[in-house]
C-alpha cells in the first residue's frame, strides 16, 4: 500500500484542517436519487440546495402554502438552481409517486406528525432518503438512517448513530459513540461530546454544548448557547450555562 492510500473500499478524504467532502453516505442516500420534499420554508430551502449540490433531484414541495419561501426569490441576486416546483399542501402524498422524500420541515411537532402519517403508509410510499451536503463530514464507521439531514460542514464522527429523519444542522459536531435518535435536531453549532445520547423529538438548541457521556431524554429543548453538564430527563426544558430546567411558561 503505497502512503495516501486507504484500505477502505469507501474511502474519505482527510479532515485536516478543514471537515472535507465524505463518500460515506449511509444506506439511503444515492446521487442522482430523485426526492421530494415534504415542507417549502426556510430549512426546505437549505435542504434542496444541498440535495442538488450532492446530485440528487429534487422534484418538487408539498406546502399548504404555494408561495412558501422555497419557492420566492428574496433577494436580487444570481441563483445557480431553479425554484423546484410546488406540487400541492402537506397532505398530497400522492404527489411523491416513486421518488424519495424527506421532511423538510423544521418544527419537531409538526414533522412527528408527518411522520405518524407516512407511517401508516409503510410498504405503499417509497423509503424516504437522506441529504447530506458534499462539504459534510461523516465517519465511515457512522450509521445514518433514512431521511436524515446533515447540513454543511457538519461532522459526524467515529461510530455515531444517526436514527431516521433527524438533523444534523450546519456546522454541528457529532463526537464519536454518540446516538441521534429519531427526529432529533442538532441545530447550527451545536456540538455533542462523545458518548452523549440524545432522545427524539428533541431540540439542542444553536451553539450549544453536551458534556460528553450525558444523556438527554425524548422531547427536551436546550436552549440556545446552554452548555449542559448532566443528564437531563424526557420532557425537560434546559437552559443557561450550566443548563437548568426552566421554570413556570
Amino acid at each position: 500500500m503505497t502512503p495516501g492510500q486507504h484500505a477502505n473500499p469507501h474511502p474519505y478524504p482527510h479532515p485536516h484542517p478543514h471537515p472535507s467532502p465524505s463518500s460515506h453516505f449511509g444506506s439511503a442516500h444515492h446521487p442522482g436519487q430523485a426526492v421530494v420534499l415534504i415542507g417549502g420554508g426556510g430549512h426546505a430551502t437549505v435542504i434542496a440546495e444541498a440535495a442538488r449540490l450532492a446530485g440528487q433531484v429534487v422534484v418538487g414541495f408539498l406546502d399548504d402554502n404555494p408561495a412558501a419561501p422555497i419557492s420566492a426569490i428574496l433577494i436580487d441576486l444570481p441563483h445557480p438552481f431553479p425554484n423546484p416546483p410546488h406540487l400541492g399542501p402537506l397532505d398530497h402524498l400522492a404527489a411523491i409517486g416513486s421518488s424519495a422524500w424527506i421532511v423538510a420541515l423544521g418544527d419537531l411537532k409538526a414533522r412527528r406528525v408527518i411522520l405518524q402519517t407516512m407511517a401508516g403508509l409503510a410498504g405503499v410510499r417509497p423509503q424516504a432518503g437522506s441529504v447530506i451536503h458534499p462539504s459534510a463530514f461523516v465517519s465511515p464507521s457512522a450509521s445514518i438512517g433514512p431521511g436524515v439531514f446533515i447540513g454543511p460542514g457538519a461532522i459526524v464522527h467515529a461510530r455515531a448513530k444517526v436514527a431516521p429523519h433527524a438533523t444534523v444542522n450546519t456546522g454541528a459536531i457529532i463526537e464519536h459513540d454518540c446516538v441521534l435518535d429519531e427526529n432529533a435536531h442538532l441545530a447550527p453549532g451545536a456540538i455533542l461530546g462523545g458518548g452523549v445520547h440524545v432522545g427524539r423529538d428533541t431540540l439542542i438548541g444553536l451553539g450549544s454544548r453536551v458534556l460528553p457521556g450525558v444523556q438527554i431524554g425524548a422531547g427536551c429543548t436546550v436552549g440556545a448557547g446552554s452548555v449542559v453538564l448532566e443528564d437531563v430527563p424526557s420532557n425537560a426544558k434546559v437552559v443557561g450555562v450550566p443548563a437548568r430546567a426552566t421554570r413556570g411558561k
